[in-house]
C-alpha cells in the first residue's frame, strides 16, 4: 500500500528526520493560509500516488498570493495519469545546495533489508542508476539494526564527504530505520535528501510503501488508504480473503498456493497462452471463495476460459466444485471452465462435476493445454 507524499514526511518528522516545512491544503483559502504561516516563496505539490508529476506540471513554485491563486487552480484542474489532483502540499521553497538520494528496501535476492543512498542524482536517481551504477552505494543491515561498525563507516563516508553531514545523515537513516520496521515497511525513501544555502539537511519529499499483508497490525496506517488508486477487483477479492492480481491475458486462473498459481502461470506461457490474473484461493475449502473468485475473473471482458487448477491438501476438492456448480448457477457463466483437481476427496469432486457436465483433466499439463487451446480459437 502507498501513501501520499504529506502522509509520509508526518510519518517521518514523527521519527525525528528534519522535513521542509509546509501543510497540505485542499482549497486555495487553505493553502494562502499555510503559505502566509511559513512565508513565500513556497512550493505547490500534487499529492497523487503516481509518478511523473513534476513533467506533467504538477509542481510550481509561487513567490506572491496571487501566483498561488493562480497556481493552485491550475493544479486542481490537472489530471496526472487520468487521477485528478485533489489535494496540494504547500512547503517552504529550499534553496538548494546539495541533493542526495536515501531509503531503503527488502532486498528479497539476500533475505536483508538494504540502505540505498546516493550523492548524485537526486531526483534523477533512475537514470543515475542506469549511468552510473557506482554511484549508487548499499549498506546491508544483516539483522543489526545499529548503524556502527567498519562497513557502517564506509558506507556513510561514501555518501557524504563532510563529516558534520555524515552525523546528520546517519540521524536520518535512523529515523528511515524506525519507520520502516515500526510499520512493516516495503520502502521508505527520501528523494531528494537536501542542504540549503544556510548548510541545513532536510527531506524535501517523502515516499512510503507498506506491506498488505501486515497492514492488520496498524489499523492507523490502514485508514490512510486512497482507495482512488486500487483496482476495484483486487479491493474485492481481498474482502473475501483472496489474492488476486489482474494481468493483461486472456487465461483466467484460479489456484490454490501461491507457488502452484505462479507455476500454473509460467505453463500456460510457455504453453503459448497468456494469464489474465494470479488468483489464490488460498487453504479455505468454502464453496462461496470460488463462486467470488469466478465473479472477479469474469469482470475481465477478456476472458475467453478459465483454469482451475487446484492440489487438495487443506483445500477439499469437493468443497471447490462444489463452489463451481454452485458458480455456473448464480453467475449463468458462458466461459469454458477447464479443471483439474488432486487431493482430498478429488474421487467425490470428480463425480458432483460429472454429474453437471464439468469436465476434469488428470495432469496440470493436460488441463493447461485444453485452456490454452481454447482461448487462442
Amino acid at each position: 500500500m502507498k501513501i501520499h507524499e504529506y502522509q509520509a514526511t508526518e510519518l517521518f518528522q514523527k521519527a525525528g528526520v528534519a522535513v521542509v516545512s509546509g501543510q497540505v491544503a485542499t482549497d486555495v483559502r487553505e493553502a494562502l493560509r499555510v503559505a502566509e504561516s511559513i512565508g513565500y516563496p513556497v512550493v505547490l505539490k500534487s499529492q497523487v500516488l503516481v509518478g511523473g508529476r513534476g513533467k506533467a506540471g504538477g509542481i510550481k513554485k509561487v513567490n506572491t498570493p496571487e501566483e498561488l491563486t493562480t497556481a493552485f487552480a491550475q493544479l486542481k484542474a490537472l489530471k496526472i495519469k487520468d487521477y485528478p489532483v485533489e489535494k496540494v502540499l504547500v512547503v517552504r521553497a529550499v534553496a538548494i545546495k546539495r541533493e542526495f538520494y536515501i531509503g531503503m528496501t527488502v532486498d528479497t535476492s539476500r533475505n536483508d533489508v538494504v540502505l540505498i543512498a546516493s550523492a548524485a542524482g537526486g531526483v534523477d536517481i533512475e537514470e543515475t542508476a542506469q549511468k552510473d551504477p557506482q554511484a549508487i552505494k548499499k549498506y546491508y543491515l544483516e539483522g543489526n539494526q545499529q548503524l556502527v561498525g567498519k562497513k557502517w563507516q564506509s558506507f556513510i563516508e561514501s555518501v557524504f564527504d563532510d563529516p558534520h553531514y555524515q552525523v546528520k545523515g546517519a540521524e536520518i537513516f535512523r529515523g528511515l530505520i524506525k519507520v520502516f520496521f515500526a510499520y512493516d515497511c516495503s520502502l521508505a525513501e527520501i528523494n531528494p535528501l537536501v542542504i540549503d544555502d544556510k548548510g541545513q539537511m532536510y527531506a524535501a519529499d517523502a515516499k512510503i510503501n507498506f506491506d498488505d499483508n501486515a497492514l492488520f497490525r496498524h489499523e492507523d496506517v490502514a485508514a490512510l488508504r486512497d482507495i482512488r488508486y486500487e483496482e476495484p477487483d483486487e479491493m474485492e477479492a481481498k474482502k473475501h480473503g483472496l489474492s488476486f492480481v489482474r494481468l493483461d491475458g486472456n487465461v483466467g486462473c484460479i489456484v490454490n498456493g501461491a507457488g502452484l498459481a505462479m507455476a500454473t502461470m509460467d505453463i500456460v506461457n510457455l504453453s503459448g497462452g497468456a494469464p489474465a490474473n494470479f488468483l489464490d484461493v488460498g487453504g479455505s475449502s468454502n464453496p462461496e471463495k470460488v463462486v467470488h473468485a469466478l465473479r472477479i475473473i469474469l469482470n475481465n471482458k477478456k476472458v475467453k476460459a478459465v483454469l482451475i487448477n487446484i492440489f487438495g491438501g487443506i483445500t477439499r476438492c469437493d468443497d471447490i466444485a462444489r463452489g463451481l456448480v454452485e458458480a455456473r448457477t448464480k453467475l449463468n457463466l458462458s466461459v469454458p471452465l477447464v479443471v483439474r483437481l488432486i487431493g482430498t476427496n478429488e474421487e467425490e469432486a470428480k463425480a458432483l462435476l460429472a454429474q453437471h457436465n464439468i469436465r476434469t483433466y488428470p495432469t496440470m499439463r493436460e488441463a493447461i493445454s485444453q485452456v490454452v487451446a481454447i482461448a487462442n480459437q
